[in-house]
């Protein structure tokens, strides 16, 4: 999904194979705890950031809360499991090779301004996401013929294998079969987007976004209007934890995932902490020098005290891919020795042609926190008696993931939620042609397993063959897996309606709705 914004730090898809039959939420108006005459605008204080609401390049997590209530596609998250639920889409079925899909979409879809939005829509917006310069998630849409290639320059847009055969029938041809592809078209990326400025597919539109508050109110020419019952959103962007915790105690905020001072909040069961399908973790950046060397690098490993590295986290991680039922065993990066790396180093050292006297410079590129500063002296003093000296560069959190793929260093952070409960979430962050790729990792091994998983129906052997892969890029010492993520959000759910915890962190805004809380009193008429 998502790069986690580091100022903050469903678990499986639901495919049908031939007809899909996805379930709807409850009609709201028939809930005893709503009233209209209740509704009113929602507020939410978040931390201060640069807002993407281009769907097609944003990737921080908060964005793509945001973008639930902006943009849709043929599919969205269902809010109680995050199922993928239909949406601009009203079926699919597919072909008896699961190559063809055929999406019938709802007659009655339009944008904001009332344009309706027809396969071509689609189709159009899938095209210009794949063009796009720097869309992070474009290459998801590999799995279709002639993607890869017109993403990459080497073919026209009319070798897509995606037509418009009507206004509301989209067919799609695979290269191989996308079991996972519904749980996929959940995601921001791939909404219908017009090409006119300011015009949105979501239950929601903008109505401005400017010195750190974002309005955005109902769009009546949404298609399922019905549903979304509050009249608007607004988030204010802030960093005054005190401020922000007084400003929630007496009933002007709603929902608050800024700072905050957690134990000051009056009615302790608004504090929602819950495990994210995330992970933070270091990895390498390939660039043509000496730490490209997979020998080089597994005896940095070698030596890393991996306890002390994670001590400063509730939920370690010795793994990239967050534990999922049915997912076999990794072994992941725990046990070290010191010794081991030494002579492991000398090995590599030997095999490359290094002199084993010569210091050797690993960049190290950070942004300015106590956590990352642990990291890179816990890094420097374990790699000094290796003949590494450990070298920071800083830039501004802000800057930070964007600098990745141009910043000239060796090893970088990232938190990563995964956009849907499946390993791929993460392996496709290093897989070779993926624009999620800033790691420039290439193993054929490792992209063969990937590919054959993804011809592969049985989900037993396909979680088997993406583990062999994850096994592979841990085993390369391309990662040094640190914790898997925690979400934190002040909500009083006996006031709002339509929210509930979940392991991605998202929670679409068109379910939310004021509820009417009667509090009944014990032996009272």
């Amino acid at each position: 999904m998502k790069l986690k914004q580091h100022l903050a730090h469903a678990f499986f898809a639901l495919i049908c194979l031939l007809s899909a039959n996805l379930a709807f939420p409850a009609d709201i108006y028939s809930r005893p705890d709503f009233f209209p005459e209740d509704q009113r605008n929602l507020v939410i204080l978040d931390y201060p950031h640069e807002y993407d609401l281009n769907p097609l390049t944003a990737s921080y997590s908060i964005e793509a809360q945001i973008l639930t209530g902006l943009y849709e596609g043929l599919f969205s998250y269902n809010p109680n499991t995050l199922e993928p639920e239909y949406a601009i889409c009203s079926s699919y079925k597919i072909s008896r090779d699961k190559k063809r899909w055929t999406f019938t979409l709802r007659s009655d879809a339009k944008f904001s301004d009332g344009e309706p939005i027809t396969a071509s829509s689609i189709r159009d917006s899938w095209l210009t996401l794949l063009s796009t310069e720097g869309a992070p998630f474009a290459s998801l849409l590999d799995c279709i013929s002639g993607a890869e290639e017109y993403r990459t320059g080497k073919a026209d847009a009319d070798q897509v294998r995606i037509s418009a055969r009507d206004d509301t029938t989209l067919v799609v041809h695979l290269k191989e079969p996308t079991e996972h592809l519904p749980s996929l078209l959940c995601h921001h990326a791939f909404s219908a987007i017009s090409s006119k400025p300011d015009v949105y597919s979501g239950p929601f539109k903008l109505k401005f976004y400017r010195n750190g508050v974002l309005k955005m109110v109902r769009n009546p020419y949404y298609h399922d209007a019905t549903t979304v019952v509050i009249p608007g959103i607004t988030i204010v962007q802030t960093e005054d934890a005190e401020e922000n915790t007084h400003l929630y105690n007496i009933g002007v905020v709603d929902w608050l995932t800024a700072d905050v001072d957690a134990n000051k909040i009056l009615n302790s069961e608004s504090v929602h902490v819950n495990a994210n399908f995330g992970t933070t973790y270091l990895f390498f950046k390939n660039r043509g020098g000496i730490w490209d060397s997979t020998e080089i690098r597994q005896a940095l490993l070698e030596a890393v005290p991996y306890i002390k590295l994670r001590a400063m986290f509730s939920i370690q991680a010795s793994t990239l891919v967050y534990p999922l039922s049915g997912y076999p065993v990794v072994a992941g990066l725990q046990d070290y020795d010191e010794e081991d790396a030494k002579l492991m180093m000398q090995d590599a050292r030997k095999k490359a042609g290094i002199p084993q006297d010569k210091t050797l410079d690993l960049i190290f590129g950070i942004y300015d926190s106590p956590v990352m500063r642990y990291w890179a002296q816990t890094l420097k003093d374990a790699w000094k008696p290796l003949g590494v000296n450990l070298i920071t560069q800083t830039t501004s959190v802000e800057d930070y993931n964007p600098s990745i793929p141009y910043w000239d260093a060796d090893l970088f952070t990232y938190s990563w939620i995964g956009d849907y409960a499946d390993p791929l979430a993460f392996l496709e962050l290093f897989r070779g042609k993926s624009t999620l790729n800033v790691a420039n990792y290439l193993n054929p091994e490792y992209d063969n397993l990937l590919t054959e998983a993804a011809r592969t129906t049985n989900a037993s052997d396909r979680y088997k063959l993406l583990s062999k892969a994850e096994q592979i890029l841990l085993d390369d010492s391309m990662v040094i897996p640190i914790s898997h993520s925690v979400s934190l959000n002040i909500i009083n759910l006996y006031n709002i309606g339509g929210w509930q915890s979940n392991a991605l962190d998202i929670h679409p805004y068109k379910y939310l709705y004021i509820r009417r809380n009667r509090k009944r009193i014990p032996n009272s008429i």
